[in-house]
């Protein structure tokens, strides 16, 4: 019977900025019938890659339930948003099991995917849903850059001769469990890449990832569904023999990120790029994202950043009694909100000045 099956879902989860968002779009913009429902873990404290993800342009915005967490898209599908509990929004979902093919959940870009995937094991779960796989997305151009380390295969060399250094890297270790918990690897942003960088990136993942799991090269979140959905591998019974740096870390702190919020005015781009880059070379700032009013433009600009690597692209217009402000979510180790405020906001001042 149909209430009977089991819901596959389909856990997405990659280091910052990899292009999780983007795939999610790809993957509902070309559902092909299927009713897919996506859960979006939020990033920071403005809900911005569940906002991104409802401008996909498929009718996310048409309709939500009355808490705002559930929206109805035009093609039959899902979209969830999530902020603080997970239960509640499965038990909504479980309660419309009829109406769900398949369940797509985007981590935020800090979290570890194994504990979210024993969350399966819990008995009022475990009846409803399975893990159908776990899918790593690699910011491959990132990784061949050595964001995580000035010299990751040294780093990494040090970390496993002395176990004191497990946290002198914690970037580096999150990106390696990512991995370990992978059973589908995608090899992200690879055109303009050549040869030798892809080699050294693939290697790189092969040394962290399980044994066999296979790698897909991919751009602009251009992925076959078929790939993607369907592996039937029921993460659920065998995550507990994946090993992680966090296992035998009893007392761990899964936040010991700092994440903190900013509002700024703006005049150009250029010029916000420019002094945010200069702030992450004074302070440990591993993701920056947010949205932009600049003045006299129409449309919103939005702005990424991962490590010292910035994009920007205007996604929409701004909408009728919308506040334009200029809002950014700034991720990293030992921030200090009113620090970072000043900093930024004396570089945007002095650019108008100058």
């Amino acid at each position: 019977m149909q209430e009977t099956r089991k819901i596959p879902a389909t856990i997405v989860t990659g280091f910052l900025g990899s292009g999780k968002t983007t795939l999610l779009r790809h993957l509902l913009t070309h559902a092909g019938g299927r009713r897919i429902a996506v859960i979006v873990n939020e990033f920071g404290e403005l809900g911005i890659d569940g906002e991104l993800l409802r401008g996909c342009g498929i009718g996310c915005d048409e309709s939500g339930e009355a808490n705002g967490q559930l929206f109805e898209l035009a093609n039959g599908c899902l979209c969830c948003t999530v902020q603080e509990e997970f239960a509640p929004v499965m038990e909504q979902l479980a309660a419309r099991r009829g109406q769900i093919d398949h369940l797509v959940i985007e981590t935020s870009g800090l979290a570890l995917p194994k504990p979210l995937v024993q969350a399966f094991q819990w008995p009022a779960l475990r009846h409803v849903f399975t893990v159908d796989s776990v899918i790593t997305v690699v910011d491959a151009p990132a990784v061949a850059a050595g964001d995580f380390a000035d010299d990751p295969v040294a780093v990494d060399a040090q970390r496993r001769a002395d176990e004191n250094l497990d946290h002198d890297s914690p970037l580096h270790e999150l990106f390696e469990d990512q991995l370990a918990t992978a059973d589908l690897v995608i090899v992200h942003k690879t055109d303009g890449m050549d040869a030798a960088a892809l080699a050294g990136v693939e290697a790189a993942i092969r040394a962290e990832a399980p044994a066999g799991v296979k790698l897909v090269q991919a751009q602009h979140g251009r992925i076959d569904p078929a790939l993607l959905l369907g592996l039937e591998r029921a993460v659920e019974d065998v995550i507990d023999q994946r090993r992680t740096h966090h296992d035998e870390e009893e007392d761990h702190d899964h936040d010991a990120f700092d994440s903190v919020s900013l509002s700024l005015e703006v005049g150009d781009r250029d010029t916000l790029l420019r002094a945010l880059a200069a702030l992450v070379e004074r302070h440990e700032i591993y993701r920056a994202k947010g949205f932009v009013a600049l003045p006299g433009a129409a449309m919103r600009l939005v702005v990424q950043g991962v490590g010292r690597r910035f994009d920007s692209y205007f996604d929409r217009a701004w909408r009728s009694g919308e506040a334009r402000a200029t809002r950014l979510v700034l991720i990293g180790d030992h921030l200090d909100a009113a620090v970072l405020q000043r900093e930024l906001s004396a570089a945007l001042q002095a650019a108008r000045e100058a």
